[in-house]
């Protein structure tokens, strides 16, 4: 008999220990569904999050490939002639006093300065060409001067030798062929030993106010880092820049083009940091973009330094450059 209800009670505790085991079955199935449904939104969350990231990047890399697109598809005649005008609206605001940075008091001496300022610059002549008018005022004197002394007078312009030749033999055309007079015609002065139509334009649009396009090497590198042309031989380049704008503003755009590339847009390092035409110009980004490191490579006038001229023009902004003894 007592062991029958020990048996009883056994079972019972058993049974009594077994049914709240079943009880907390269910509250841990529970748990593990809702922990592997956020799971599950955790990692849709970040796949999200990853597409959106992906889609971004996406955008960013194709955003330059647009503006590259941009930039290579060809400008019309139209929009090139407004583009150009435009920058010469911009140098003529900036270059103001620009001029012819030889010095020279009448048409004969604007010649021979431009002659000798090949390959050297025209700080040098204008260094040189004092002593030289000083004794030689007339192209008679300089046709019947003695060759040797000439190139003693010229020599710090380089090449003096070929120079003497050149700047004799003009005066000698002058006196013989012309009245002692430099000619006004592009067609006359291009017969002159030593000068070509470079030469000749800057005597007619200085010397005589005949509108004319100076191609030197400044010139013709900016109107190619503009895309004015592609052209390098200086006729055509001439030419096609011609084209673009009205005859009255050659002689000054040709001062404008060059002065620019002499003081910022220079060969090797162009300042294009301190450019007042950087939103105009398809090169930008050829030199130096930090504004304060290209300020540093600005000259004459615009960098603080003298000039090119001993005597500039009254509202030249910068300082006249010494004389050769001082120099």
């Amino acid at each position: 008999m007592s062991t029958k209800k020990t048996t009883k009670t056994t079972t019972a505790a058993a049974a009594a220990e077994v049914t709240p085991a079943k009880k907390t079955a269910a509250p841990t199935k529970k748990a593990a569904a809702t922990k592997k449904a956020a799971t599950a939104a955790t990692k849709k969350t970040a796949a999200t999050k990853k597409a959106t990231a992906a889609k971004k990047t996406a955008e960013k890399t194709a955003a330059p490939k647009k503006v590259a697109a941009a930039k290579k598809a060809p400008e019309s005649h139209a929009a090139l002639v407004r583009r150009a005008r435009r920058i010469n609206r911009e140098l003529a605001d900036v270059y103001s006093y620009a001029h012819p940075e030889l010095d020279f008091e009448n048409p004969f001496e604007l010649l021979v300065a431009t002659v000798l300022s090949a390959q050297t610059t025209d700080l040098r002549v204008n260094q040189t060409t004092p002593r030289l008018f000083a004794k030689y005022p007339t192209p008679e004197d300089l046709a019947a001067a003695v060759p040797e002394e000439v190139e003693e007078l010229i020599r710090p312009t380089g090449f003096f030798r070929a120079k003497t030749k050149s700047i004799m033999g003009l005066a000698k055309a002058l006196r013989d062929d012309f009245g002692g007079e430099v000619p006004g015609r592009v067609d006359d002065l291009v017969k002159l030993p030593g000068v070509g139509r470079k030469t000749a334009f800057v005597v007619l649009g200085n010397a005589f106010g005949v509108p004319g396009i100076t191609v030197d090497t400044h010139f013709g590198r900016l109107v190619r880092r503009w895309k004015w042309t592609e052209e390098t031989d200086p006729v055509k380049v001439e030419t096609a820049v011609a084209a673009l704008f009205p005859k009255s503003e050659w002689t000054m755009l040709s001062h404008r083009v060059i002065f620019h590339g002499r003081r910022i847009c220079h060969s090797r390092k162009p300042a294009c940091g301190a450019c007042p035409i950087a939103p105009l110009c398809p090169s930008y980004g050829e030199g130096e973009t930090d504004p304060e490191k290209a300020k540093k490579l600005l000259k004459y006038e615009m960098g603080g330094f003298p000039g090119q001229r001993l005597k500039p023009p009254p509202d030249y902004p910068g300082k006249p450059a010494p004389p050769l003894a001082a120099g």
